[in-house]
């Protein structure tokens, strides 16, 4: 069996993958992580593989009482789950978006995002040992790697380390117990600053210390460092490395805050090219269901699969590239332009059926559905 590339692994087959740039996405999913924690889960109309290093982040195009506003933050999620991404929010008094996203994003909403882009990653830093090191919501990009690390059954060795201030405000904590019985690579040390009153709390107390670190990662200065959280935690981190005699040029960081005013350059030029595309008038055509009797006008480009949902009809579907058939349909009259991969025959084609996920429109088109 020939051993397959990254690029290879990523692109089973021929469809989008993501690149950065302005993209619209739906919110798939609303998880409450915490009291004040929340993930939100995105993906695309149409398959789209989304590929980002690890601990990269995307900038979130949102308007918040009439302006237009612009925020970034970490990718969650890893690019080995590729068909959707997540972010995870915490809510801060006073924190004019993530209130916003909070009590306004809710699943089915479509919103842009910007991205993926940042040099805070672990595939840029490739290492056989790695200590994660995070304070608060500064979990996101370290879960991230340790994510990808355990997805892939990496040999990688991983020391996992996170701060919170109580038991209930451990972001991931399931899960991050799950993947630390799972394998032997992946070590886990879990912080509180304290425990609230009937909190049962059997882990270290307090905060990060060069004590405390020598118990968790006796090694560490042999290992790669990825750090996130608040600032104060982040220099307290730096200065103990430091003190140490830590080798700084293996130290990665990545501070949460305001967006670069680079990427927030790039966001708003893309929002206004897309914002005077959609200015400019659109081409449709009319798509007509003729087994339910109705019909709706479709922009030039969208898919029958996409046309039938707005006409209110659900066409059965299970991959949604063109690989399985189950979506498939006949047209009876009228122009599309097809792109499957494989679910379809060409003696089923020369019938004139079509595979509505993978079938756009581009012309006045007559439906059997």
């Amino acid at each position: 069996m020939n051993s397959l590339t990254s690029s290879e692994y990523l692109n089973p087959v021929s469809t989008q993958t993501w690149a950065n740039g302005r993209h619209l996405v739906r919110c798939l999913k609303v998880i409450k992580e915490t009291s004040d924690v929340i993930t939100y889960c995105f993906s695309m109309q149409e398959p789209v593989l989304f590929f980002f290093k690890p601990g990269q982040f995307v900038t979130l195009e949102l308007e918040i009482d009439g302006e237009q506003v612009m925020r970034s933050y970490t990718i969650s999620s890893a690019p080995s789950i590729p068909y959707s991404f997540s972010i995870t929010v915490k809510r801060v008094p006073g924190g004019r978006v993530s209130n916003w996203l909070h009590e306004h994003l809710k699943e089915g909403e479509v919103i842009a995002v910007h991205g993926p882009v940042g040099q805070f990653n672990c595939i840029d830093y490739p290492a056989d040992k790695v200590l994660l090191l995070s304070g608060g919501v500064g979990i996101t990009p370290v879960m991230s790697m340790a994510r990808w690390f355990f997805n892939t059954n990496t040999e990688v060795d991983m020391v996992f380390a996170h701060s919170a201030r109580t038991p209930a405000d451990i972001i991931y904590r399931a899960e991050l117990d799950y993947m630390s019985t799972r394998i032997d690579n992946f070590k886990l040390h879990l912080i509180c600053e304290r425990n609230e009153t009937g909190q049962i709390w059997g882990g270290y107390r307090g905060f990060l210390s060069r004590e405390m670190l020598q118990l968790i990662a006796p090694d560490f200065l042999e290992r790669e460092v990825f750090c996130c959280g608040p600032a104060p935690y982040m220099k307290a981190v730096r200065r103990l490395l430091s003190e140490a005699g830590y080798d700084m040029a293996h130290y990665h960081e990545e501070s949460f805050g305001a967006t670069p005013d680079k990427d927030i350059a790039s966001a708003e030029e893309q929002a206004a090219v897309a914002l005077a595309q959609a200015e400019q008038p659109q081409v449709s055509h009319w798509v007509t269901f003729s087994d339910s009797g109705k019909s709706v006008q479709a922009e030039l480009g969208t898919t029958l699969y996409e046309a039938a949902a707005s006409a209110g009809l659900t066409i059965p579907k299970a991959c949604g590239m063109g690989i399985c058939g189950t979506c498939k349909v006949r047209v009876v009259t009228g122009e599309t332009a097809m792109e499957h991969n494989g679910g379809i025959s060409e003696e089923e084609v020369a019938e004139g059926y079509v595979l509505s996920c993978c079938t756009r429109v581009t012309g006045n088109v007559e439906v059997v559905y």
